[in-house]
This record gives structure tokens, sequence and C-alpha cells, in this order.
């Protein structure tokens, strides 16, 4: 009993130091959606060959909006799908919220978010040149939708952001305590072997983690990533693949059910082989 409740001490103090940073993101991300998601919608449909490198940029926006946004402009035809590839690549849903949470881990919120956009934007761009044609079936239902419908306007600002911080801090709340857990019981060591640490197939268990259709998949990944239990290569393969819901939007509303698994695996292909890559350059090359 002695045990747990130092782990659950320990957790408490933990998360709570992130509370107020947390609750300071979800209220700019709030106020940014709130004025500006018309404007991206007009955005998206203007930006022709660009679309891969606009998708891009706009997916590293914290939450998974953006990637909602772009499943219904695709599903309505309006985007390609090397742009909608991009988004989803690009999103990592609350991971970057986490780690500007820990003032000690803040420098890397750059180089993560480097990595995603020059592997989203690659992959954008090679599959709309080499394999849009193979994959892409003709839109027809104009099904296009501005927003995520994760909040409403009506409510304003404040209570959305106070939402999605209690829900979020909970997910922390519970996965770190597991996670502070095991660490105690196992050992770091013993904890990163059994998620296949330093072996080519980590990145593959992270991919399959990222698929987990909502935020609690880009929380259990950094927290992993945070705590050493995975590693960098790993944590970008997981949160390629972490679109939060966007993948499941683009199934409910894309009609062709074929081309939907064709762009999920798509998606697990270039996010393992981006986690293959750099861990090849952290293991030989000290990247």
């Amino acid at each position: 009993m002695e045990l747990l409740s130092d782990i659950f001490l320990d957790t408490l103090l933990d998360c709570l130091k992130m509370l107020p940073f947390l609750l300071a993101a979800f209220l700019l991300i709030e106020i940014l959606e709130h004025y500006s998601g018309n404007i991206v919608g007009k955005v998206f449909r203007k930006i022709g060959r660009k679309g891969p490198v606009v998708g891009a940029l706009a997916g590293c926006v914290p939450q998974c909006g953006f990637s909602v946004m772009a499943a219904n402009l695709y599903a309505g035809g309006v985007i390609s799908l090397g742009t909608l590839m991009a988004v989803f690549l690009a999103t990592s849903d609350e991971a970057v919220l986490i780690i500007l949470s820990d003032p000690d881990r803040i420098g890397e919120v750059g180089i993560l978010l480097a990595v995603k956009i020059l592997t989203a934007v690659f992959a954008g761009y090679f599959i709309d040149v080499f394999l849009k044609n193979r994959i892409e079936t003709g839109k027809r239902c104009e099904r296009v939708c501005e927003h995520c419908g994760c909040h409403e306007k009506a409510a304003g600002i404040f209570l959305p952001a106070l939402r999605h911080t209690r829900k979020i801090f909970l997910y922390l709340l519970v996965f770190t305590g597991v996670l502070n857990f095991c660490v105690r019981l196992l050992g770091m060591d013993i904890l990163s072997s059994i998620l296949l640490g330093n072996t080519i197939f980590q990145p593959v268990i992270a991919a399959v983690i990222g698929f987990i259709p909502n935020c609690a998949s880009s929380v259990i990944l950094i927290q992993l990533y945070l705590n050493g239990a995975i590693s960098f290569a790993a944590v970008i393969a997981g949160l390629c693949t972490g679109t939060g819901v966007g993948l499941a939007v683009l199934c409910k509303v894309n009609c062709h059910k074929k081309e939907n698994v064709k762009i999920a695996g798509l998606l697990f292909i270039f996010a393992v082989v981006a986690g293959i890559i750099l861990g090849t350059m952290e293991k030989f090359i000290g990247f």
C-alpha cells in the first residue's frame, strides 16, 4: 500500500504541474479555431499544387481539428489524396501540448515538428505524383464540413478549453500512474525491452498504437517517449498514424470503403518507414 500511495502522489504532483500549461494552450487553440475556422477552409480550397505543404503545416496545429476538416474536404473532392495524407501524417493531436507543458523538454518540440513536416510533405507529393490515380476514387457527394464538431461555438472559448484540459489531465493521470507503476515494478530497461526497444520493430508497435481513434494514443505514445520507454523514432512513427479521430471520420464520410483501407495502409507504411529511417540514423550516426 505504501508503494501505491507513493506512486499515486508522485503521479498527481507531476500531472498538476502540467495543468496550467495545458489550460493556457487549450485556450489559445480554442481562440484560433473559433476565429479562423472558415478562413482555413477557404485556404484549403485554393491551395492547388501547394496542398501537401499547406496540409503539413496545418496538421501541426495541436488537436485533431485539421485532420477532421481534411477528411471531410477530401470526401467532398476539394483536396487531393496527397494533401489529406500530409495533414494526417503531420497531426500529433495532444502530444505537442504535453511536451510544451514540461519546461525541461520544450526544445524537443521543434525537432519533432520538423521531422513530421518533412515526412508529411514528402509523402504528400509522392502520393500525388505516383499513387493518386491508383487509389483515389471519384468524389461526387460533396460532403464538406469545416469544423471538427468537438465543441460548439455557442459554448464560447473557456468551457471547451476547460473540457479538453480536464479530459487530457485524466488521461495523463491514469496512464502516467500505470506507467510509473510498471517502471517501479519492472524497471525501465525491462519495460523498454517489452516494447521491443533497440529493435527495428518498435516503430511498428508504436504505429499500431497510433491508430487508436482518439487522443489517448498521443498521450500514451508521448508519455512512453518522455519516460524513455520508446525511442524518438518510435514516437514519430506512432504520432504519424495518430490522426486523432481524423481517420475514423474519413471512414464515416467517404463512401468508398476500399479506398479508406488503402489510405490507412499508406499511412501505416509511411509512418513505419519514417520510424525505421530515423531509428537507423539514431543507431549509426548518432542523430
